[in-house]
Formats: structure tokens, sequence, C-alpha cells
């Protein structure tokens, strides 16, 4: 159980895993998670479904290697398999036909966005994707993207592909052109999320984001990933992943997600010194 069956290079330390996992395959719906463990020694991490197939049994998981626990998981290839993977966790994504569904994800964030993309399509929607990343190099999933919307618009922070800009940047150029506009989905770093709900803020657009903090058990026992949403503590674990992103204390969440910084910094330097893949 747990086998990785295929491993993809998606960018710059962004790695595509295929694992069999027929129970959470089965189950699994848009916006929900499981927790990793990749061996004995490992530490628990949430990565999001980025995609399942129930007949045949595997989920896929998508992550960019930023610390210890990512670069070790990103060195397992195929044929290995990961100790732990939990779940589906979280709050799944509420699917209706709103109407027309702007869904913008930066960086990794393409990845969770992809599953909640394909799903309001599914449901009827007209899915105006808008991704983005700092070059075109580190641009992932656009042949999945433009299939799971109505509508694919990209943008890079230096210009090498499509907009020279940000997601925010085409959004706002959709709203000046009158588009109407019914729910946004907004999943990337913290600032652009938090960037796309200033901008949805002033046309009163609802804006739905799914965050990432710090988290342990997820099971909402441990309090490691509680965020202030509408001014009341709440787990990301069982009261998310998704909230909506007009209420969600964005400076708060900042600082909680560099509460540890010096000692990841150091495990990280210390798994490379010690070898680096050869821990797995």
């Amino acid at each position: 159980m747990n086998n990785i069956l295929k491993k993809r290079i998606l960018a710059d330390d962004m790695k595509e895993l295929v694992v069999e996992s027929p129970q959470i395959a089965k189950v699994r719906k848009a916006g929900q998670f499981v927790i990793v463990r990749a061996n004995e020694t490992g530490e628990r991490i949430p990565l999001t479904i980025a995609d399942a197939d129930a007949e045949a049994g595997t989920i896929t998981l998508i992550f960019q290697e930023v610390g210890k626990s990512t670069m070790l998981l990103g060195c397992f290839e195929e044929g290995d398999s990961i100790l732990d993977v939990v779940g589906p966790l979280g709050k799944p994504t509420h699917i209706e036909n709103f109407g027309t569904v702007v869904c913008m994800g930066g960086g990794a964030g393409i990845a969770p966005l992809h599953p909640i993309a394909k799903a309001l399509k599914e449901a009827g929607n007209r899915v105006i994707s808008i991704i983005g990343a700092r070059t075109e190099d580190l641009l992932i999933m656009q042949k999945r993207m433009k299939e799971a919307s109505t509508e694919l618009l990209i943008s890079t922070d230096d210009g090498s592909f499509g907009v020279h800009g940000f997601v925010t940047d085409i959004l706002q150029s959709l709203i000046d052109k009158g588009e109407k506009i019914n729910l946004c989905f907004a999943i990337g770093p913290i600032p652009m999320m938090a960037a796309a709900c200033r901008l949805t803020k002033k046309y009163d657009l609802h804006t739905v984001v799914s965050l990432n903090p710090i988290m342990v058990d997820g099971t909402g026992m441990c309090g490691a990933c509680r965020v202030t949403v509408g001014g009341k503590t709440k787990f990301v674990c069982v009261d998310g992943p998704e909230f909506d992103g007009h209420e969600v204390d964005f400076t708060e969440m900042v600082k909680r997600s560099r509460a540890y910084l010096p000692q990841e910094r150091e495990s990280k330097d210390r798994f490379i010194h010690e070898g680096g893949c050869c821990h797995k």
C-alpha cells in the first residue's frame, strides 16, 4: 500500500507522485487533503489531493521541495512506498452551479485548484481559470487546467509567458471589461491570496481561499493549524481548509507561518549535509 506508481518532475523543485491508495481514491472529494509521513523519522505534512482515479485506485500528490520533509519525499522513486498516507481530511469544496466562477492559482497552489475547477466545470459552471508563476519554467499543470476550465488565462511575474504581471492583474481586467463573476477561488502563496481578497472585497465578490498552515495531526487536536477567521479561531484541518477569504486574518497567518523558520532552515541544512536522499 502507498506504493509510488509514477513520478514526474513538473518544474524546478516541483514533483508529482501517483500513489496507490484505493480507499482514499474511492471517497475523496475536491478540496480535501491527506497527511503524509515519508518514513519512521519523517514529520507529518499535509498535501492536497491534486487528482484521483477511483478505478485505478490512485491519488496524485504534487508538492514543492521547500524543507527537509518535502525534499525527503522528493527523493522517493517509482516502486518506493510512503510509510503513511492518511485521509481524506478536511471539508470538501461546496460544489453547485453558481454561474461564472473564477479560479486563481499561484505556483504550487495550482495543484489544489485543479480538482476544484474540474468539479465546478462538471457541475455546469463557466470556469475561468487564471494561473500564474514567477517564470514560465515554474508553471505547472497547464494542459490539465485547460481541460478543467472553460477558459484558461496565464500570467508570469517576469512576462516570459502569458500576461506580464500577476493573476490579480488578469482578474482586474476581467472586472474592468464587465465580466459577470458569481464566485472566486484563490489558492497559492499567502501574499497572493491576500492580494486577491483585497481586490475582490472592493467589488463585494465572494472569494474562497484554501489555507495550508503548519499542521501536525490533522484531526483538530494539536491546534497547530489555527487561524483567525471572522475574529474567531478556526482549525484548518477540521474547519477548513477552505474559508471566506474576506474574513481571514492574513497578517496573523504570515507571522505564524514564519514561527519556526530558524529550525526549518537548520533541519534542511542538516538533511543536505548528511547526504539528503540517502535517508529515505
